[in-house]
């Protein structure tokens, strides 16, 4: 049986905005949560959770455990590339959002899928490989990195196409994935991307040749969605 999950695409928001509007609802369902624990099973209150799209003007973020120095610019040319940078409090290390990448951010409790944060990962990432399966990209997971990757047997050609990080607190999750659909690339020049120094960055649009719709990649992530975490938009 699926379960039911709110779903929203907030569209192009302001990073900050969304990351306080994600904050807001964490909080609100690690309360519910808390007052859950001292009510009889039967009346508790379910915890929903709700799963946004969005798409953030150029913004770079670095994880709790990132390393400063992993973004290679500065304030002043931060500016001129009309970008800005967040230190948040997801796990991972630097990344890049921007207009032509799908940013996902699932607010759930994993205990309601019966999930650890591990498997949680892993349920994202074959969301991920199986959309990009419906457009004739394979693509794959990389030993010791979270994301969806390709050629990861090619020594210089591994790429990623999507990074995830996440924060998980009495197992309700927040932040999430970020899925290079028809991303300006270039941004991650500016960056060693998720702290790596010898692996590239890719998206659809590179690998297709062409823009995709990425509306149409959007409903085909949702249903892949429901499919691998049982759940219902």
């Amino acid at each position: 049986m699926s379960l039911q999950v709110k779903f929203e695409d907030l569209g192009l928001i302001d990073y900050k905005k969304a990351w306080d509007y994600q904050e807001q609802i964490f909080a609100e369902y690690l309360q519910l949560k808390a007052i859950n624990r001292d009510i009889p099973g039967e009346k508790q209150t379910e915890i929903e959770g709700k799963v946004i799209f969005c798409e953030h003007p150029h913004v770079y973020t670095l994880g709790k455990s990132g390393q400063q120095n992993n973004l290679l610019i500065a304030d002043e040319f931060l500016r001129k590339i009309n970008a800005t940078y967040y230190k948040i409090n997801r796990g991972g290390d630097i990344t890049y959002h921007g207009p032509g990448q799908i940013v996902g951010y699932p607010i759930i409790d994993l205990e309601r899928f019966n999930l650890q944060v591990k498997q949680y990962i892993a349920n994202l990432e074959q969301s991920i490989i199986l959309t990009l399966e419906q457009f004739g990209i394979k693509s794959e997971r990389l030993t010791g990195a979270t994301g969806v990757w390709l050629d990861t047997n090619i020594p210089g050609k591994t790429r990623k196409i999507c990074a995830i990080g996440v924060k998980a607190s009495r197992f309700i999750t927040m932040h999430g994935f970020a899925f290079n659909v028809n991303t300006n690339l270039e941004y991650f020049n500016y960056i060693n991307p998720c702290g790596f120094v010898d692996k590239g960055v890719t998206s659809m649009e590179k690998e297709l040749g062409q823009k995709q719709d990425i509306n149409q990649v959007k409903e085909i992530l949702k249903k892949k969605m429901e499919e691998v975490f049982g759940m219902n938009f």
